[in-house]
């Protein structure tokens, strides 16, 4: 796809897009672009102001609250037309952008790592009700991508320490740069490691995101084209993950400890059979959609 380009109209070319020319007349305004932007961002998001907003914050290298509150009659930057085409080929906003907000933390994202999703806070959230005024001392997250889990757990709770594992060594070349940059180091170990393989030791808290999409299901082309396939799709039924974590998880987990486990829509059931199976107490915890996202493990 070729570049799209919203710049203020050349003489004679009044069919180029100029919505809002600044005051000065030195071409198109932030706010202009913004609004501009939005509509053929439509044909590829859901959300496609907020698109526009992160990618101009990007261009702009400032907070997007920023862009909003103090830059929208400032002349748009040129570096926004090259996001935009990006974008409209449907690469995610978050590799476009190199950051992805999450829980209270914002975490260096790329290629080679699953896009951190807000559904999986739902998995901080149950830790935070089963834990209640305590803190868990360890914790262990299983296919940790570039920290997610782990680095907003440990922001939760500053007095524990815990270990990221996960299989792509590019994911956890992230989680390490993210836990530098939290401030975390000192407190996070990344592993490369196939689920609780090699690994030694109990955990308070057990935290997991894995894959569970069945093989051959349509996604969006953001998800699609771009995220590693490995940290997504998990066998004809979605389940062939879960059906190695279940057995695997008791050794770790340490007394009125929990391991939560993210879920695809539908999924509890059948994931509950499996953990119930290797011996473990089941509850759901829902997200804000009212879904069970989170399975809920304790011996």
């Amino acid at each position: 796809m070729g570049d799209v380009v919203l710049t203020a109209p050349a003489s004679g070319n009044p069919d180029r897009p100029h919505p809002n020319p600044s005051p000065e007349g030195e071409g198109l305004t932030v706010g202009g672009v913004l609004s501009a932007a939005s509509h053929p961002l439509a044909s590829v998001s859901d959300t496609p102001r907020l698109d526009a907003e992160l990618l101009m914050a990007h261009a702009l290298a400032v907070p997007r609250e920023e862009v909003l509150l103090q830059r929208l009659d400032e002349p748009a930057p040129e570096a926004f037309d090259s996001l935009l085409a990006r974008r409209l080929a449907h690469e995610p906003v978050a590799y476009i952008t190199g950051r992805r907000a999450f829980w209270t933390i914002e975490l260096e994202v790329g290629p080679g790592a699953l896009v951190p999703r807000p559904d999986s806070e739902t998995l901080i959230e149950a830790a935070l009700a089963h834990f209640g005024s305590a803190s868990p001392a360890r914790i262990l997250d299983l296919g940790t991508g570039p920290g997610t889990l782990l680095l907003a757990a440990l922001s939760e709770w500053p007095d524990a320490s815990g270990v990221g594992v996960d299989a792509s060594e590019a994911a956890l070349a992230l989680g390490r740069r993210n836990a530098e940059r939290l401030g975390f180091a000192g407190r996070a170990e990344f592993r490369l490691g196939d689920w609780t393989s090699g690994l030694a030791g109990r955990f308070d808290l057990i935290l997991c995101n894995p894959p569970y999409v069945e093989a051959g299901a349509e996604l969006p082309r953001d998800v699609a084209e771009w995220e590693p396939p490995e940290a997504l799709f998990a066998g004809p039924d979605g389940l062939d993950d879960y059906r190695r974590l279940a057995p695997s998880l008791a050794p770790f987990l340490a007394p009125g400890g929990a391991a939560c486990i993210e879920l695809g829509a539908g999924q509890f059931d059948a994931v509950a059979s499996l953990f119930r199976h290797a011996g473990f107490t089941i509850r759901a915890y829902k997200d804000l959609s009212g879904r069970d996202r989170c399975l809920i493990a304790t011996r």
